[in-house]
């Protein structure tokens, strides 16, 4: 009796030894695998670009531009009308018809992008009253204002997931309304290519914080 006593003893110290000895390697793996690069937002800011080269070898998925999208989305808008329409070149065929009508140097800025994003708004809806009647002397200009947010969002979205963006304002309106047969109600603004940039470019200088900032 005493000696199974002293065994079954033995048997819960051991029990006790594994699975501290278990814990032990648990926390030590935690510590030792590697961690997910964690990105702020100045590093957003600092690494964005307007890209002009891009990797051909590289695409983007659906799933990953709903992504940007639904960001876009988050931007504030007047009156919650969230206005903003955004049409997408996904496939090869489409993107090629794309820049065909974007003009010579965008065409040639954008070899290799993938995918490309127009962005509009619906008229008559941001800055007017319900009656329909303007609520102050920007008008559509608001419109206007809220597709820019929301592209904001979308390419600090885009650069905060790996891609690049380049913003193109060089366009035939007509030719992109057929294409993605836009209605009429809405005012074609941007062009966006999406994509990997196949250059770093550098930082272009910009202007004293004082010439473009007034304290009263």
């Amino acid at each position: 009796m005493i000696i199974f006593v002293f065994w079954n003893h033995n048997l819960i110290e051991m029990k006790k030894f594994i699975l501290i000895l278990i814990a032990a390697v648990a926390v030590l793996s935690c510590k030792s695998a590697p961690q997910p690069a964690v990105v702020s937002f100045d590093d957003v800011i600092a690494s964005r670009r307007s890209i002009r080269s891009f990797d051909a070898s590289k695409t983007i998925s659906e799933a990953e531009i709903r992504t940007l999208i639904a960001t876009a989305q988050e931007a504030p808008s007047w009156a919650n009308t969230q206005t903003s329409r955004y049409y997408v070149a996904l496939s090869k065929e489409k993107a090629d018809a794309v820049r065909e009508v974007i003009g010579e140097w965008n065409k040639k800025n954008t070899e290799g992008a993938p995918v490309f994003i127009v962005s509009t708004y619906v008229k008559d809806k941001s800055g007017f009253r319900n009656d329909g009647i303007p609520a102050n002397e920007v008008g559509n200009g608001w419109g206007a204002y809220d597709n820019g947010l929301s592209d904001a969002h979308l390419i600090l979205k885009a650069r905060a997931m790996g891609f690049d963006t380049l913003i193109m304002g060089g366009r035939d309106a007509d030719a992109l309304r057929s294409i993605f047969n836009i209605p009429e109600e809405e005012a074609i603004m941007a062009v966006l290519a999406l994509g990997y940039r196949a250059v770093d470019p550098d930082r272009p200088a910009r202007k004293p914080l004082d010439e473009i900032l007034k304290f009263f």
